[in-house]
């Protein structure tokens, strides 16, 4: 078992980190924290604003920051931000932070999940839909490498997977707080 038994959510954004994130939490009597809503109740505006300020490397320094921040609770379930496995120290970071999960889907299923929502500044493009799959394209091989479990978000319900991931995760490590 890795130190502080924290489980780390890693995946696309529309996978379901901060909801199944939220749910674990509650159901293991843990604290719950999720990188973006961190960072933006520290910067007192939403993400859009700060990667109209800052721009994408600004945002990803503060991400960063915030990582290896929230890695030294413990007891935690944490929800990382999309794009958080890009960088390589953030990579180390998580994987030596406690379980890592990466939830998986795939850019159809994603885009049906966050098409609507305007608090996405990375698909504020001509084409959000061929942006998205770019993205996919990417990162997916990084979630892979920093992972100790990959699950399938598919179109189960959020209490479902809960479940799985729970049953899953009681062969990796002890989930007693």
């Amino acid at each position: 078992m890795k130190p502080g038994s924290r489980l780390i959510l890693v995946g696309m954004m529309g996978a379901g980190k901060t909801t199944v994130g939220r749910l674990l939490a509650r159901r293991l009597k843990r604290s719950f924290y999720d990188t973006d809503e961190e960072i933006e109740r520290r910067c007192g505006v939403r993400v859009p604003v700060i990667f109209e300020i800052e721009g994408e490397a600004g945002f990803r320094a503060r991400e960063s920051q915030m990582i290896e921040e929230l890695c030294t609770l413990d007891n935690a379930v944490l929800a990382t931000g999309g794009g958080a496995v890009l960088a390589e120290t953030n990579r180390r970071v998580l994987a030596g932070c406690g379980i890592v999960i990466y939830l998986h889907a795939r850019p159809p299923q994603l885009w049906q999940r966050v098409r609507h929502d305007r608090n996405r500044p990375l698909l504020a493009t001509a084409d959000p839909q061929q942006r998205l799959e770019e993205l996919y394209a990417v990162r997916d091989p990084f979630y892979r490498e920093v992972a100790d479990l990959v699950i399938d978000t598919g179109k189960q319900s959020v209490q479902t997977l809960a479940k799985d991931l729970l049953a899953r995760l009681e062969g990796k490590c002890s989930l007693s707080a």
